[in-house]
């Protein structure tokens, strides 16, 4: 590799309306802005911290079926379709005194959770940590980054982005994730923020940019483990993912100023993604920190592991 990786247990230490309260016995309890949750964790082989009567507390339970993905809701008490929760993105000091886009202040997302037939609630938590890097590096930028958000889902990330100053090109396979996500849009007050709301397979649309010689200076992928495109295009990370990084690499602007690559429930190491990573990035001078996405209980203050990653970013 042309430098060592750093490895990091990053945590998403801001959240104030998400919360791990507990683990263990293959279930992970969270608070959800005001309501609470359990939901499968096959990697909380310990035993809980918490007694039962907060466990029984919880206002649904996901039961998981045969499928990988699949199962349904058990509700215990009332939820609302949706509702809303809040994400801070922390202030920072631009390095750059020409700065001169966008606000240095604390920015707020403001989005709606919702249960749904996957065990998802809208909101990956665990990736607030790439929000908080991602805006602060399209702070301190002195020019308006173009950014591209690959398996975009709800937005998060694209709005993050777009909050502090980024034009930003969000690209999902699922029209009701981008639906979801110009809905969150519309609740953060960013409605006139330059983002393009792309229903897309991600590799078709990253060939055609290619083509066009669009040129990005941030990029994020998201990939799942498996999924279909909206023309039943199949995606496989192991064996589709090389091949994404490398077109990627075609719409990188001569002066990048991150990739972040993050990767949920496969069995390859951080330091394959980082490896990954580093092929793509081999002509561009800068350094790549991997490791894994963790949550943090408050009961008992152990760690879950949620996803590999990898991030390049410029010197």
């Amino acid at each position: 590799m042309q430098t060592s990786p750093t490895f990091t247990l990053l945590e998403a230490a801001n959240w104030r309306d998400y919360e791990l309260l507990d683990s263990g016995e293959g279930q992970k309890l969270e608070r959800f802005g005001k309501y609470i949750f359990s939901r499968p964790e096959s990697q909380a082989m310990w035993s809980r911290a918490l007694p039962a009567s907060e466990w029984n507390n919880a206002h649904a339970v996901f039961q998981p079926s045969a499928e990988e993905s699949g199962g349904h809701w058990d509700f215990k008490k009332k939820v609302d379709e949706k509702w809303m929760m809040k994400y801070a993105l922390p202030p920072s000091v631009p390095q750059n005194p020409n700065r001169i886009l966008g606000d240095e202040r604390e920015a707020s997302l403001r989005f709606w959770a919702m249960t749904t037939p996957g065990r998802h609630l809208g909101v990956f938590p665990e990736v607030a940590s790439h929000w908080d890097f991602m805006a602060d590096s399209v702070r301190k930028a002195d020019r308006q980054p173009n950014m591209l958000n690959l398996f975009g889902y709800t937005g998060l990330a694209s709005l993050a982005a777009a909050a502090v100053g980024a034009q930003v090109t969000h690209v999902d396979a699922s029209k009701k994730s981008v639906s979801w996500a110009r809905a969150n849009q519309e609740l953060s007050g960013l409605s006139s923020k330059p983002i393009r709301w792309i229903v897309e397979d991600a590799v078709k649309y990253v060939q055609r940019e290619a083509k066009r010689g669009v040129k990005y200076d941030g990029i994020i992928l998201d990939p799942p483990k498996f999924g279909r495109g909206p023309k039943g295009e199949v995606w496989e990370v192991y064996k589709s993912l090389p091949n994404l990084l490398d077109m990627c690499r075609a719409c990188l602007s001569n002066n990048p100023l991150f990739v972040i690559v993050t990767v949920y429930a496969v069995r390859a190491s951080a330091i394959h993604v980082a490896q990954a990573l580093d092929e793509m990035m081999k002509k561009y001078k800068g350094e790549i920190d991997s490791g894994e996405l963790v949550t943090r209980e408050t009961s008992a203050n152990r760690l879950i592991s949620q996803a590999v990653y990898a991030r390049w970013y410029s010197k």
